[in-house]
């Protein structure tokens, strides 16, 4: 058996029968984005069998951006967990055919208690689109299997509508790149939008020494603050910087008293605290250095600068940023 031919006739299927979903983006799309980005409560969604994961899928996009939603299986509101569902929330149920069985017990129990339903399938008269505040009609489809009866074209169709209205909300509540890291900071793509100013360090555990100070008082900071290098200030901007190498090269010459403007090296590199780290992990790369300066934003453009924090090369590796 040719399986490729197989595996591109299904994909070819599939492809022309999501064209379909141009023409339900009607007036109950508006009403389910309107609905949803007014909810005071929870969005919920819920489904049976092949629907049941589509679903869960859209429950977890909603919430990715800062919708808050979860998934609740159909059988179990008879047994409890429509205590989960408030009147404040919006019900999305989702079902190819309409008439599933198991939502029933659901329907009627947001019915009775004026809880907003949007229901979405693929007959008119179907009990959940008579039940449903806003009716989402989705079109005859033809599944990509040999039978014609597996869900597939059907639930590609479902799943590429939601994502549609997920990013309709997402520009009505105006979704930026800061609210994704805020929600997905775990992940690669969340790590990979941090910028400078989410992980320098600042304040108290910053390693700074007035210039007029010893040597030795720079090596006491410089083993203290554990940072390899100590940033030298004069009159409250940044002059230079001592690393623990510049000090250990430069031991035979050392004295206790020897003032630090004496084996102050190079200058450090500055960077905005709204560089990404990505950026400044190349920064580091490209000129061999393990940390970077942030000044004060009053400062940034000035040859005078004041020290804000730093950013350590192994604050962003430990962040599995590489």
């Amino acid at each position: 058996m040719n399986y490729i031919k197989i595996a591109k006739k299904a994909a070819s299927i599939q492809i022309s029968e999501l064209k379909k979903v141009n023409k339900i983006f009607n007036k109950s799309f508006i009403q389910a984005i309107n609905l949803i980005s007014n909810c005071k409560g929870k969005i919920i969604l819920s489904g049976q069998g092949k629907s049941g994961k589509i679903a869960a899928k859209i429950s977890s996009t909603l919430s990715s951006v800062g919708i808050p939603s979860f998934f609740i299986h159909p059988s179990e509101t008879s047994h409890g967990d429509s205590g989960s569902i408030e009147k404040k929330d919006v019900l999305i149920v989702v079902s190819y055919s309409g008439n599933t069985l198991e939502l029933s017990p659901m329907l009627k129990f947001a019915n009775r208690f004026g809880i907003k339903i949007i229901g979405c399938a693929s007959k008119k008269d179907s009990m959940l689109l008579k039940a449903s505040d806003v009716k989402i009609l989705l079109p005859k489809v033809n599944e990509a299997d040999p039978t014609g009866m597996v869900p597939t074209s059907s639930t590609t169709l479902t799943l590429l509508y939601f994502d549609c209205l997920a990013v309709a909300l997402m520009n009505k509540i105006k979704f930026s790149k800061d609210r994704f890291k805020i929600f997905h900071a775990g992940g690669n793509i969340g790590k990979n939008l941090l910028l400078v100013k989410d992980i320098m360090i600042t304040g108290n555990k910053l390693p700074t020494v007035n210039i007029k100070r010893t040597i030795n008082e720079a090596v006491k900071i410089i083993n203290k603050k554990k940072l390899g290098l100590v940033v030298v200030l004069n009159n409250g901007y940044v002059s230079g910087l001592v690393t623990d190498g510049d000090c250990r090269r430069a031991i035979k010459d050392l004295k206790k008293n020897n003032k630090i403007k004496n084996f102050m090296s190079r200058k450090p590199f500055f960077i905005s605290e709204n560089l990404s780290v990505p950026k400044a992990l190349s920064i580091m790369s490209e000129n061999k250095i393990t940390s970077l300066c942030i000044p004060t934003e009053k400062t940034l453009n000035k040859k005078n600068k004041k020290l804000k924090g730093i950013v350590h090369v192994h604050r962003i590796l430990d962040l599995g940023i590489k």
